[in-house]
């Protein structure tokens, strides 16, 4: 398998139910339907509905049955990003090359599409109880996985511990606390939704559950490393922002060396994860290489 053609292969599919499940533009009032489509389509990797696709196929699923799941973590990721950027939070003003949306679009619409794309997400996620193809247990089960993903013991809760923890010097357990719960929490309810939904047994959900944990990690630690040494063109936004705001990250608790070994082990600890499943979780593993290759 080549992983970037197969990446490409899922985004595209990705982005086609997006656009499907998505009001128009120019449906009143458009400038919020605009403003939605502008950041949902800023040209994401789409690494999160992908591994809802990929898990699902690890357990013998069909991915085209848990798309509408695949689309609705990739919204409320979406919702997180458009919210992380405003003046209050990161106060970035570029996402990928663009504009970010209160630049484009004013603070007060950049928080409105944020709120419609959490609700978004919900309402995606219980229209799947009425298609008849999955089980409603399943998708109030996935309900509850993606809120608490969302909420206060997920990504909200990482990013206030993220914000109180700005110049400061916090240990270990705090930092990674941040990492877990920002990025890592969204990578676990992705590949457990994807499992869930096709009827993944509780060891398969569990080892899966422990290949997500880990490469949110990976993923967050190379994150922190790309903010110092990332070429800006290709990351889409100015380097060294971490720095700026005094933000808690891995580099400036270990240094650059010592973080890279911390996100090599936890890319290894994400494989030793998969050891039961055979070639139909070929995708995840390579996901792993990926994520730690990565220069954007």
């Amino acid at each position: 398998m080549d992983f970037k053609t197969e990446l490409a292969r899922r985004a595209l599919v990705i982005d086609q139910a997006l656009n499907h499940c998505l009001p128009a533009a120019d449906a009143h009032p458009s400038i919020i339907h605009e403003a939605i489509r502008y950041s949902i389509f800023a040209g994401g990797k789409r690494l999160r509905p992908a591994l809802v696709m990929a898990s699902a196929c690890a357990v013998d699923g069909d991915e085209s049955l848990v798309l509408p799941a695949a689309c609705a973590v990739e919204v409320l990721h979406t919702y997180s990003l458009v919210h992380d950027d405003l003046p209050a939070m990161d106060n970035d003003d570029l996402r990928r090359g663009k504009p970010t949306s209160h630049k484009k679009f004013g603070e007060a619409i950049a928080i409105l599409a944020g709120d419609s794309m959490l609700t978004m997400a919900f309402a995606l996620l219980a229209g799947m109880g009425a298609t008849g193809r999955v089980m409603p247990d399943k998708v109030v089960q996935v309900i509850s996985e993606v809120a608490l993903a969302a909420g206060t013991c997920g990504l909200i809760g990482g990013q206030v511990v993220d914000l109180l923890s700005s110049e400061k010097e916090i240990a270990q357990q705090e930092l990674e606390y941040i990492h877990t719960h920002k990025t890592g929490a969204l990578y676990r309810a992705s590949v457990r939704a994807g499992a869930i939904l096709s009827g993944a047994s509780p060891d398969q959900i569990a080892k899966l559950t422990a290949y997500a944990d880990n490469l949110g990690l990976a993923f967050q630690i190379t994150d922190d490393i790309l903010d110092i040494e990332g070429d800006e063109e290709k990351l889409g936004k100015p380097v060294g922002s971490d720095n700026i705001n005094k933000k808690a990250t891995y580099p400036a608790l270990y240094g650059l060396e010592e973080s890279r070994k911390l996100a090599r082990a936890a890319g290894d600890r994400a494989l030793a994860a998969l050891n039961p499943f055979g070639a139909e979780a070929e995708f995840l593993r390579l996901l792993v290489q990926f994520v730690l290759s990565r220069d954007n």
